[in-house]
């Protein structure tokens, strides 16, 4: 069965720090690509980063460019998002993904983590 829970979440002020992680199971995970999507209130679910299977491919969105870090650890089955420099507009449920490819949406999701980023 598999298993995606994130944590991580919380409230943060702008240009605050979070890190999430998302604790994977009951699939090979170091032969999967990861992801990170996210949803803002009244917004299409969007992806924020991927991640090759081995580590060495990462892309992101252009609006976190250079403020978010995408990671895994394939001894622990995890994956981390590191956020910095955080806006206002991040606020948002963020989800792991497991499967699928860069351009292909997995079929496994987490059940999210919230981000609120306020002053």
């Amino acid at each position: 069965q598999v298993q995606l829970v994130e944590s991580g979440g919380g409230l943060v002020q702008p240009g605050g720090s979070l890190r999430l992680s998302c604790a994977a199971s009951g699939f090979i995970f170091s032969s999967s690509i990861m992801k990170w999507y996210r949803q803002a209130p009244g917004k299409e679910r969007e992806l924020v980063a991927a991640i090759s299977n081995g580590g060495t491919i990462r892309n992101y969105v252009d609006s976190v460019k250079g403020r978010f870090t995408i990671s895994r650890d394939n001894t622990k089955n995890t994956v981390y998002l590191q956020m910095s420099s955080l806006k206002p507009e991040d606020t948002a449920v963020y989800y792991c993904n497991a499967g699928g490819s860069f351009s292909v949406v997995g079929n496994y999701w987490g059940q999210g983590t919230q981000v609120t980023v306020s002053s």
